[in-house]
């Protein structure tokens, strides 16, 4: 009988490792590099603008690799990240001085342009939404989470309303059961989409899930109860963040609804044709919220965003914001003083 052609012991490990993350890009520590190989080596060459180069896989024969200085490593994560591309982090854990035989290896970071906290990974003055959706007949249910800042809100209603909600919020990357991604981008677009287990939606488990990284006894001080296809959608985006190796999130310590009675709703098109966010023409226009923010502070930016895609129809809260201006507006002075004070704040 042949000799079946074994993988090297090094090049084994990083296609075991492969096999636990299918749909990653696998960035795996050799020395003072950053190695992928085979199809990963190609994909990452290609993105990043490497020189692709082979591995030696004993009787196998060469494999295609890639690889970069493991200091350069979040100039390529970044640029990873923003092209769209789920990332998985494998480190030595151990000194090579000391290893018997093999390093020992293992998943230190997972990113996902849904999860990433990098400066140089964020637009700052916009929230990196990570999306959760679940549907039950003719509705939806929908939990948006900015991870780096902690803004955490549910909504539920019908297909088009989710899909307008999509269209202004903007998420990154939509977290979906198993079997929906297909129907979902038809519906709603080319999103960056990944796919988990029907049981990470189950309405008990998702609102224990809540309470304990919440650190409450109840969610009923929140406003959500009345949202359990939304808290489904949040739960699940827990254990999203548990798989990805991202726990002791401590500043997501609060949850909200998106209420749809409280804005105007404009879907994609709309939002397209007003000129929001983009302007049609190109780099060389300028769309309205560029044209709007004076912004001191990242977090400002984020808050007119915000206004900007959800536009309130609560006429006291409107006349309230009207109120602030006149004030600022009327008092020049005041006004410098708290830019300068805001522009301190990271």
């Amino acid at each position: 009988m042949a000799k079946i052609a074994e993988d090297t012991p090094m090049l084994k490990h990083y296609f075991e490792v492969k096999a636990q993350h299918p749909e990653a890009i696998l960035l795996y520590r050799v020395g003072d590099f950053y190695e992928c190989y085979s199809d990963d080596a190609i994909t990452a060459s290609r993105v990043l603008g490497l020189v692709q180069t082979k591995k030696s896989n004993g009787e196998k024969g060469p494999v295609a690799m890639a690889g970069f200085p493991h200091h350069a490593l979040e100039n390529y994560l970044t640029k990873l990240v923003r092209a769209g591309f789920k990332v998985a982090v494998c480190d030595q854990l151990e000194d090579p001085k000391f290893a018997k035989k093999l390093v020992k290896r293992g998943i230190t970071e997972i990113v996902t342009p849904g999860i990433s906290f990098g400066e140089n990974m964020l637009e700052v003055k916009e929230n990196n939404f990570l999306c959760g959706l679940v549907f039950e007949k003719d509705q939806c249910g929908a939990a948006f989470l900015d991870v780096s800042t902690g803004q955490f809100q549910v909504a539920q209603g019908t297909l088009e309303y989710i899909g307008t909600l999509l269209g202004s919020l903007n998420p990154k990357e939509l977290v979906l059961q198993r079997g929906y991604e297909k129907g979902v981008r038809e519906r709603f677009g080319d999103y960056f989409c990944t796919t988990i287990d029907e049981w990470a939606f189950v309405y008990d488990a998702a609102v224990e899930r809540l309470k304990r990284q919440l650190h409450v006894e109840s969610l009923k001080g929140f406003g959500v109860e009345s949202y359990p296809l939304g808290l489904c959608a949040a739960g699940a985006l827990m254990v999203y963040l548990e798989q990805t190796q991202h726990v002791e999130l401590k500043n997501i310590c609060s949850i909200g609804r998106i209420d749809e009675r409280k804005f105007v709703w404009m879907d994609k098109f709309t939002l397209r044709n007003l000129e929001v966010f983009r302007s049609s023409a190109g780099e060389d226009g300028v769309s309205l919220v560029e044209t709007l923010d004076k912004c001191s502070s990242p977090m400002g930016a984020r808050l007119l965003r915000n206004w900007l895609a959800l536009p309130i129809l609560d006429l006291k809260e409107l006349n309230a914001r009207y109120d602030i201006v006149q004030y600022f507006t009327e008092n020049q002075e005041v006004l410098q003083e708290t830019q300068a004070d805001i522009g301190k704040i990271r």
